[in-house]
Parts: C-alpha cells; structure tokens; sequence
C-alpha cells in the first residue's frame, strides 16, 4: 500500500539494533528493583545456614589478670627471739601478688521441644519465598519492559508513516503549484496543501518527540545512559493458541501469585508448631574449663608462693515454663487464626487469578480480532487511496478528497499499528499470568 516504502525502511536491520532478548538481558543485569529482590534473597539464603539454625554449640571463652602491690611493716613491739635479743622490725615495700585466669565455658540444647527444627524450616521457606519475590519482580518487570518496548516499536513504525504522509502531501504541494504557475488551478489548492504539509509536519515532529521520550524510559528500565542511541525489532510474532491453551491447565503449578500464597500458608503452620515447642522442656548440657594461677609475694612469715589450680564441670539441666502466664497459649491460639487467614486469603486469591486469567484471555482474544480487522481495514482504505490518487492525477476528484482520503489510509495503518501491539502486550500479560512470562520466545 501507499506506506509500504516507510514500512520496508523501518525493519531494515540497524547496527544498533536493541532485540527483545538484549533488553532483557540488560534489564537482568541493571535494573535497580530486580537487584534490591537479588539481594534480599541472598539474605534470606544466609538466614538458612547451619551458623543461625540453632543446632550449633555456644562457647565463651573468659580471661583476666589482675596485679596488687602492697607495703607492710611488721612491729614487734620489743619482742625478743630465742636469743634474748629484741626482735627486728620487718618492713616490705612493693610486694606484687599476680593472679591470672582464663576459662571456656561450652553450652548445648539438647532438645527444645523441637522448635529449633520447625524454625530452621520456617527460614528455609522463607527463602524459598525470596526466591518467588524475586521471579515475581523479574516477571512484573519483564512485562513493563516489553510494553515499553512495544510503544517504541510503534512509534517508530508511526515515525517512518508520518514521513511518508508527509512526502505524499510535499508532492501534491508540487504538483498545484505546477498546475498554479499553468493556470490551471488557483492559488488556494497551492495554500490548502501547504496548509496539510504543515499539518503533517506537525505530526511527524511529535512522533519523533515521542519517541525521544519513550527511549529514555526504556533506557531508565535498563540502568543505562538516558541519552542511548538504538533501534528496535518491529517485528511481532504471536504465540500458538494450543500452546497457550495448554499452559492453562498448569495454572497452579505456575502463576507466581499462587506459589506465593502456599509458600506463605506453608511458613504460617511453622509459626504453630514453633510455638507449640514453647510448651514443652528444654534440656540444656553444660561443660566449663576453669584455669588459675596466684603469684604471691614474700611476707614476714611465709616466702613467696606460687599456686596453680584447673577445674573441669560436666552438668546437664532442664528447664520447664510450666505457666508463664498465659503468654504462650494466646500467641499459639493467634499463630492458628493466622493460619486459617492465609488459607483464607489463598482461597480468594485462587478465584481472583482465575478471573484474571479468564479476562486475560478474552481481552487477548479481542486484541487478534481487532487486529485482523484493521489489517482488513488498512487493504480496504489503501485501495481507496490508490483509486483516489489515480483520479485526482486526471482531475476527477478535489484535493479536499484526495486529502480525506490519505488521512483515511493513516489513520487506518496507525489505528492498525496500535491493534498489533495492544495484541502483543496482552500476550504478555496473560503469559505472566499462567506463569511462562519467561519461559516462552518474546
């Protein structure tokens, strides 16, 4: 048809050509939400080490000296010795006692009522949970993504549009002016065609803004410099109905919503069982190390002195909340109502993703009708075109019909444009929706 040249022109390949699965690749390596999810996932995963599962040993290790320094005189108050000799006064000065210590104490849960086990298995679900957080992000912004992408596609197939219509209307420019200078026409076919070019220049003009515009969000999507120079594929494939048909029957294994809301119930009932652990004894073994040294000084009756000693306990202990006020009962009568809102709430979300799924369909449906049709449209309003064209050459028809009929064209092939990739992005999101967002070809 008449913009088949700007067509042809705009899937030529391009040495900067930005494809579907490039973008995507970028968008996996930079974007700033899909790192945030990346990283909470890595600390969910630390959280699921045997270092913070409560299954370890506890040991302390305690060391200390200490340095006392004392000056004593010793009076004998004219006490005399064996010899009859009145007993000298002893005096010391700076007399050190040093005493040193160091100890390990080692400490061990024996049995907790089993509510190290059901929390390490919490922690492990909620990593698990991480992981779909993260594949929920990858997916939401995989959808954003294309639909971005899709609105460059279609600016850039209405940009290439535009400039032909624009072309077409400089030609009928041309050809009044022409017939003006030959008298064959007056000047105002020459001032109502450059009134349409304007009109057209108008148009192209902000397509081309647009365009500028959209770029640079599909730049910010992908952490890159705003003012990044590309193409993309206008080329649009749509998937097999059978094969969307037959994801739908996989729904519950899939849809990203759903595996949520079990991961959730599922870390819910721990909650119960780690609480019903408070309950129940705790048996605790206990082991120390004690080491000592005391250094001590000369004194007016003793020499000095040098003692060490070491110390070895083994001990075991239980202990038992028998009643701890009632704290325990209420927070596990609380864990149990929680767990019945989840399941609550996962009973809900279940019909509110099939609706979506059942909307997602139809609005997909319609999307392909409405395509076909405009197709049908377009070959419908280019053929009235060309029939138009031809008499307006030979006189048979106005400019202001053979202009009522080039906007008919545009409006059909833009109006078109926007059917192929409304159908497209609707692909998407019901892919998303059963869960084959990544898995399936973009």
């Amino acid at each position: 048809y008449a913009f088949a040249k700007a067509k042809a022109y705009a899937q030529q390949p391009d040495a900067s050509l930005l494809t579907r699965e490039q973008a995507v690749e970028l968008m996996l390596a930079n974007n700033y939400d899909i790192q945030i999810a990346k990283n909470s996932e890595l600390i969910a995963e630390n959280n699921t080490s045997v270092l913070n599962s409560g299954y370890l040993p506890s040991l302390q290790g305690t060391a200390g000296a200490s340095i006392d320094e004392d000056d004593s005189k010793t009076d004998f108050n004219g006490a005399l010795d064996d010899n009859g000799v009145p007993r000298t006064d002893i005096v010391i000065n700076n007399a050190q006692t040093t005493q040193y210590n160091a100890g390990l104490s080692l400490s061990y849960t024996l049995f907790d009522g089993l509510g190290r086990l059901y929390n390490y298995k919490r922690l492990k679900e909620q990593y698990q949970l991480s992981q779909l957080q993260v594949k929920s992000t990858i997916e939401t912004t995989t959808v954003q993504l294309m639909s971005v992408y899709l609105e460059i596609a279609r600016l850039t197939e209405n940009e290439k549009i535009f400039q032909e219509n624009l072309q077409i209307s400089k030609q009928r420019e041309q050809r009044a002016q022409y017939q003006f200078d030959y008298g064959q026409v007056n000047k105002l076919e020459v001032l109502n065609a450059r009134v349409d070019i304007n009109a057209d220049s108008i148009n192209l003009l902000n397509a081309r803004q647009q365009l500028r515009n959209t770029k640079r969000d599909l730049n910010l999507l992908l952490n890159r410099d705003l003012n990044e120079s590309y193409a993309v594929d206008t080329t649009v494939t749509f998937q097999n109905i059978l094969m969307i048909d037959s994801y739908l029957e996989k729904v519950e294994q899939n849809n990203i919503r759903l595996l949520q809301a079990e991961s959730t119930l599922q870390i819910s009932d721990y909650d119960i069982k780690t609480t019903k652990a408070l309950l129940l004894p705790r048996i605790g073994l206990s082991g120390s190390y004690g080491w000592n040294q005391s250094e001590n000084p000369a004194t007016a009756f003793f020499p000095s002195t040098t003692r060490t000693s070491g110390n070895i306990a083994v001990g075991a202990n239980l202990t038992w909340d028998i009643f701890d006020g009632g704290s325990t009962i209420n927070n596990l009568r609380n864990a149990k109502i929680a767990y019945k809102n989840e399941a609550l709430f996962k009973s809900q979300l279940e019909q509110e993703v099939a609706r979506d799924i059942a909307n997602a369909k139809g609005d997909y449906e319609n999307a392909l009708a409405i395509y076909r049709m405009q197709e049908q449209n377009v070959l419908t309003n280019d053929d009235n075109f060309n029939r138009t064209q031809e008499q307006f050459k030979i006189g048979q028809v106005s400019s202001v019909e053979f202009r009522q009929a080039q906007l008919n064209l545009l409006d059909a092939v833009t109006i078109k444009n926007l059917a192929k990739y409304d159908a497209k992005l609707a692909e998407y999101q019901l892919l998303q929706l059963v869960g084959q967002i990544l898995n399936t070809p973009l």
